[in-house]
Parts: structure tokens; sequence; C-alpha cells
């Protein structure tokens, strides 16, 4: 097979990736935790959907010709992979992501290399701006993933059915057999909504961020009266263990007084005090019950903002990316 070909066949490849890119960053907009994550990911969209004619536009140019049911292909790709993993943890559709992030920038390096050796520097140009952006998304999900690994919220919401996911496969090793209780009642109430909302799944994305956060207020309605009772019935008993178990489900709901925070007086702080107060703090548990704090409580974004931004550098520093 000559150098061209090859090229050319690459280019059909990574029209195809990148049509499912654009399309899977699309249907992560509804997940977006803030409304910087939301412009984020619509400006990775639209880039990806530049790339995607730009890629075409050299397939043409040296002779190549667009396969005109790759960019059908590509949408179903995202729609079946969006379908698919609501059946897991978020984590393990980052994961996803991220695999189809270095595959588009492995065959970016290929076609380099290729585009090298033929000569054709146009396409050369066009693999180093590709990898280059790939690059970066790489990055940036290696950080999300490393922010859920250090227990902090992430730059992405699980939607309803991947919170039954997830809340099923840390059940299996909960310690305590009230959280295990618990998380069944999660696991009812949202499969039950689950069940009405996955046929309409394709219909009603743009709904997902808004059921979402009713199903997480109904949830933490019930939750919260339970753990804090489990929490003082663990405490009289002496059951260290258990009492730590529910006070971690209450941080992680955000369901604590201002007096239980890492940050002294923090409810008489303003935004400004307290956006400094929160770059002080170092370990991921102190950050994320800040996080939750501010999101039911308080809701004042550039407290938030900052907090995320601090452990965004933790998850940097633990999976060693430059700031």
């Amino acid at each position: 097979m000559t150098d061209t070909n090859k090229l050319i066949n690459q280019l059909r490849a990574l029209v195809l990736l990148t049509q499912t890119e654009e399309q899977v960053a699309r249907t992560r907009i509804t997940q977006a935790r803030t409304d910087a994550v939301r412009r984020e990911l619509t400006q990775n969209a639209d880039n990806a959907a530049a790339r995607t004619i730009e890629i075409t536009e050299q397939l043409r140019a040296i002779g190549g010709v667009p396969d005109v049911v790759t960019p059908a292909i590509g949408r179903l790709s995202a729609v079946l992979k969006a379908t698919f993993e609501q059946a897991t943890p978020l984590e393990e559709a980052l994961i996803g992501d991220l695999q189809l992030e270095h595959q588009l920038l492995d065959r970016a390096t290929y076609v380099k290399v290729l585009a090298d050796k033929a000569g054709e520097t146009r396409v050369r140009q066009l693999a180093e701006k590709l990898i280059t952006a790939h690059e970066a998304t790489v990055e940036w999900l290696t950080v999300v993933l490393a922010e859920e690994a250090l227990g902090g919220p992430v730059a992405l919401e699980a939607t309803p059915l991947q919170r039954v996911a997830g809340g099923v496969a840390r059940a299996v090793n909960a310690p305590v057999r009230f959280v295990a209780n618990t998380v069944n009642n999660a696991v009812d109430t949202v499969q039950h909504v689950g069940d009405e909302t996955s046929e309409r799944f394709g219909a009603v994305a743009g709904r997902a961020a808004a059921l979402t956060d009713a199903v997480k207020e109904t949830l933490i309605a019930g939750r919260s009266a339970s753990l804090r009772k489990a929490e003082q019935i663990a405490k009289r008993e002496g059951n260290k263990d258990a009492a730590k178990a529910a006070h971690e489900a209450r941080e992680e709901l955000g369901d604590v007084s201002g007096d239980e925070l890492p940050i002294k007086n923090y409810d008489n702080l303003s935004v400004s005090d307290a956006v400094k107060a929160v770059k002080n703090l170092k370990t991921p548990h102190d950050i994320n019950v800040v996080i939750r704090y501010e999101e039911t409580h308080k809701g004042r974004a550039n407290v938030a903002s900052a907090a995320q931004t601090q452990l965004a550098a933790l998850a940097k520093e633990a999976v060693g990316v430059g700031s």
C-alpha cells in the first residue's frame, strides 16, 4: 500500500473518530457541573466540528474521497456510547472518553509521520494541530478522573442512572450495614426514575440536568435524617467506624453545619475571605466538604469555583500534570 493510500485511510478514520468526539462532547454538556465547564464543552464540540471539516479538506486535497456515511456512523457511535454507559459509574464513562482521545492522539501522530514521508506538508501541519488539541483533552480528562479519585466533585455530574451504578458499586464494599441499606433505598428511588427516563433518553437529553437535580434533592431529604440518626446511635453504642461512615456520608451530601467545616467561622466570612481560606486547604477531603456545603447551603459560585480550582491543583499534582 502506498504512503498516500495509508494517509487517505487514516484521515478517513480520523473523520469518523472526530465526529464521535464531537457528539460525545455535546452529550456531556448536559452533565456539566458549572457554566464554565458547560462553555468549555460547547467550545470543544465546536472545535471538533471544525477539525472534521479540516480533515475532510485535506482528504480531498490528496485525492481521497470523503466517506459520506462516516458522519452518520460517528453520530451513531456517540449515541450508542452514551446509552450503554448509563449502566456504568461515571468514572467508567470518563475512561471511555479518555480511550477515544488517546486513539485520536495516536492516529494523529501516525498521520504526522506518514505525511512527512509522503512530503505532504499541509497534512503534516494539520496532524500537529490535532496532536496539540488531543494532548490538551487527554490532560483535562486525566485531571477530571484524578479529582474523582480524590473524592471531590468532578467537572461532570453523573446522570441518575450512573448515580445508581456508582452507588451500587460502592455499596458492595461498604463496611457498615446501615450505609448499604441507605444506598439500596436510593437505588430503588433512582431506578424508578431511570426506567421511565431511559426510554426517552435521546429525546430528553436537554432535561437531564434538571432531572439530576430533582433526584438529588429527593435523595438528600431522605438520607439526611437517616444518616444523622445512624451517627447518633453509632456514637452512643461506641461504634466509631459506623459513626465515621455516617458522618462522611453527610459531608458528601453537604448536610453539615458551619462549625463542622475545616475553616473556622466560615458562615461569617465574606466571599473574598472565603476564597482566600479555601486556597489554604491542603487535603481533598477538606476541599470536598466545603464544595458540598457551598452547593447545598450558600450557592456562592466564586467560592465553589475557587475550591474546585484548588482540588484540580491537587489532582494535577497527583497525576504529575504540569500547571
